[in-house]
């Protein structure tokens, strides 16, 4: 008998094993799809996640493939600069925040679980139907007829959670927040300094763009992702939303009166190969994650807007809370103590992101600035900006170690 299962392979998933193998635990993860590709695009892991990584042994890996991020622009359509709230170590935070390509760090993650934990403590082809528990023992079941046994058992199995959906069986459906997202990555010449993320237009128009490899950035280029979202109020694909899915180009037209001095916005866009679309969907928090000796993590446990790039980050600090708690009270009482630490904070990220969350500077400034001759520090003041991203870092559980302050350029 394993003692500690987990099903899902993915951030959260893989790094809950290397925290879990880290404390003593022997772990083994069983993942759905029969083989592990680098799908995806970029994603960003914050400060506080990144430091997590950083104490598993993977930093000099991170430097290798993911780019150091230095600030975050927040900017108007026309191209103003509301704001810039810096991300890395010299702006006082204890770990960088990294740009990087989903797969990428996947692949990483699971290098390091076969590494550490051995070749065969990640099995694919493996998707949970159900579970079984009395007081000693949980009975993992697969799709396949299989079955495992275990002391505990982690549902990090995603959006779509099997193990979610048999704690929760009357859930209602996904929610939708009334927004169509559309991604890509290209490989483009180097964006302004190559280690800024950009986030430009409003909430019913938004561009955002980072880039997302460090091998590309030292030989003097980029991969440059991009999102673009635009209100829908007919969306598509909301219960089978799967962010592999192709998508048309007639979207790119609302992006191009976009004005930003060092980019093509819709030209980005049209020079992109393959773009996928992705309806904005969260759930609605539950009650408790935990029965008995199952528990849910990451996205399975607490699905969120993809605002203000929290949702790989929540799920790697679920991770180093759950071992953490489970080295202190192994059993139903450490995932209960887990629970009780993660819970209401990831319910507060994803309650604040269904109201914008960070990136209420745009709609402030989308509400008064009327044309790209107005001026920013006119009609919007520092400390209404900072109030906006300090919040938001108090709630994501990112704060600066040397005092909360945010540089406003000019």
């Amino acid at each position: 008998m394993t003692p500690v299962v987990i099903a899902g392979a993915g951030i959260g998933g893989l790094t809950a094993a290397l925290c879990l193998h880290e404390r003593g635990f022997p772990v083994r993860v069983f993942e759905a799809v029969a083989e592990i590709r680098p799908l995806g695009v970029g994603i960003n892991v914050m400060p506080h996640a990144s430091a997590v990584l950083h104490g598993l042994g993977l930093a000099n890996a991170l430097d290798e493939i993911a780019v150091r991020t230095r600030c975050i622009e927040y900017r108007t359509k026309y191209g103003h600069l509301i704001q810039s709230d810096p991300r890395n170590v010299d702006a006082g935070f204890s770990a960088p925040q990294y740009s990087i390509h989903r797969g990428e760090l996947q692949s990483l993650l699971l290098k390091e679980v076969r590494d550490r934990l051995g070749v065969d403590a990640m099995v694919s082809g493996k998707a949970v139907a159900r579970f079984e528990q009395d007081e000693r023992v949980v009975t993992v079941r697969f799709t396949d007829g299989e079955c495992v046994e275990c002391d505990v058992l982690i549902g990090a199995d995603g959006l779509h959670s099997a193990v979610r959906a048999q704690i929760h069986p009357d859930e209602g459906p996904l929610h939708y927040e009334g927004t169509m997202m559309w991604r890509g990555a290209v490989a483009t010449p180097p964006i302004g300094d190559g280690r800024t993320m950009v986030i430009a237009g409003d909430h019913d128009v938004k561009f955002v763009t980072y880039p997302i490899s460090e091998q590309a950035r030292r030989a003097g280029g980029a991969l440059t992702n991009w999102v673009a979202e635009l209100r829908r109020d007919r969306p598509r694909h909301i219960q089978d939303a799967d962010w592999t899915r192709q998508s048309s180009r007639e979207f790119i037209d609302a992006f191009r009166d976009f004005v930003l001095e060092d980019m093509d916005v819709a030209g980005l866009m049209e020079k992109t190969g393959t773009i996928t679309e992705f309806p904005m969907i969260d759930r609605d928090p539950v009650a408790f994650w935990t029965v008995g000796r199952v528990t849910l993590l990451g996205d399975a446990a607490h699905p969120m807007y993809p605002i203000g790039a929290n949702g790989a980050s929540q799920a790697i600090i679920d991770a180093r809370s759950l071992a953490d708690r489970l080295a202190e009270q192994p059993g139903p009482a450490g995932l209960l103590a887990y629970e009780a630490q993660r819970r209401p904070a990831t319910t507060e990220v994803v309650l604040s992101n269904r109201g914008a969350g960070p990136e209420k500077v745009l709609d402030i400034a989308a509400a008064r600035v009327k044309g790209p001759n107005d001026r920013i520090e006119d009609l919007i003041t520092p400390e209404e900006l900072e109030d906006v991203a300090a919040g938001y870092r108090k709630i994501a559980g990112f704060r600066k170690q040397i005092g909360e302050s945010s540089k406003k350029l000019k």
